[in-house]
């Protein structure tokens, strides 16, 4: 953790639930209501160091509520915000709206972003699907609802969970759920899965894995088709990747002294975060060890409980 940051405590995440509030005044008009309460709010700001008249970007706006936090922490600060998801983005026009010049919305993977000659105080970085595609059934990202298989961030993209699901052969099934989902039983499960495609939803594939897989895995911690979900859905949108290439350019993106601050939520992310922040040269990583949510920060977003924020800072001379 960095050095005199202080715990989260209870009146920050309140803080940051009032802000999510705000959020749903503005969506009437969206798609649906992107919002939601935003993981480790003051160590993000801490991690930033926000200051006024500062230059922003909000690399996955998603609902908007760290792009709140960031604008009301500091006089006069600007923001650039991005999102591949086109609900995403614009929601986050409306939510941020109200700020006028200071705020610029682009629909855009991060990947593939050009800000040009501009150069930021600060950058952030919240990885993986949102509580938003999780809780809209139609988005496929969610076994709970029956739903098509779906999984795509940007609905502009032609890949979807179907395709891969019903086309790919067994050997490079199996592989994805070993490699991306890190599931043991990824080969039982690839079998079952050719076996008895086509399959259409979201739940009729979640019951097949279900039943490939030994009665006492079926009843464990967690649902067994939750990592051939996650294998899914980090295919679907080639997460793995993009992410490689946010981070060899990022850090060019930055001002001297400006912060580079990424959260993720499982340890595929995590461990290329962690070993790309101390490989690249220019960059001092601040975060020895991950930053995680408090116990009262799990307590009121349980959802927080896998995040872990990694914080790095570009020096002189310029990457």
């Amino acid at each position: 953790m960095i050095e005199g940051q202080k715990s989260l405590n209870t009146e920050c995440i309140a803080l940051a639930a009032r802000y999510c509030m705000e959020l749903d005044s503005h969506y009437s008009s969206a798609p649906s209501t992107f919002a939601h309460v935003p993981v480790l709010p003051q160590e993000v700001l801490t991690g930033l160091a926000i200051r006024a008249g500062g230059h922003y970007l909000d690399a996955t706006v998603g609902g908007a509520g760290h792009s709140l936090l960031i604008l009301k922490a500091a006089p006069d600060v600007r923001l650039t915000v991005l999102d591949q998801d086109a609900w995403a983005i614009a929601a986050a026009r409306q939510a941020l709206a109200k700020f006028g010049d200071r705020v610029q919305c682009h629909h855009t993977n991060f990947a593939a972003f050009d800000p040009g000659s501009i150069q930021y105080e600060g950058i952030l970085a919240d990885l993986g699907v949102s509580s938003v595609q999780l809780d809209v059934s139609e988005r496929g990202f969610s076994f709970r609802q029956e739903a098509p298989l779906d999984m795509r961030m940007d609905q502009r993209q032609m890949l979807t969970a179907a395709e891969i699901i019903n086309h790919w052969e067994e050997v490079k099934l199996a592989n994805l759920f070993y490699t991306y989902g890190e599931e043991r039983l990824s080969r039982r499960i690839a079998r079952a899965i050719v076996e008895q495609r086509p399959f259409y939803t979201t739940t009729a594939l979640a019951a097949a894995i279900a039943q490939a897989v030994p009665k006492p895995y079926r009843y464990g911690r967690i649902h067994p088709a939750t990592r051939s979900f996650q294998a899914l859905r980090i295919a679907v949108n080639q997460e793995l990747e993009v992410l490689e290439t946010f981070l060899t350019q990022a850090p060019s993106w930055l001002k001297p002294e400006g912060r580079l601050a990424i959260i993720s939520f499982h340890s595929l992310e995590d461990r290329i975060v962690k070993h790309r922040l101390r490989q690249t040269e220019g960059l001092r990583v601040l975060t020895k060890k991950p930053i995680v949510p408090t116990v009262a920060e799990i307590e009121q977003n349980p959802r927080s409980r896998s995040a872990k924020l990694r914080i790095a800072e570009r020096q002189s001379p310029p990457i």
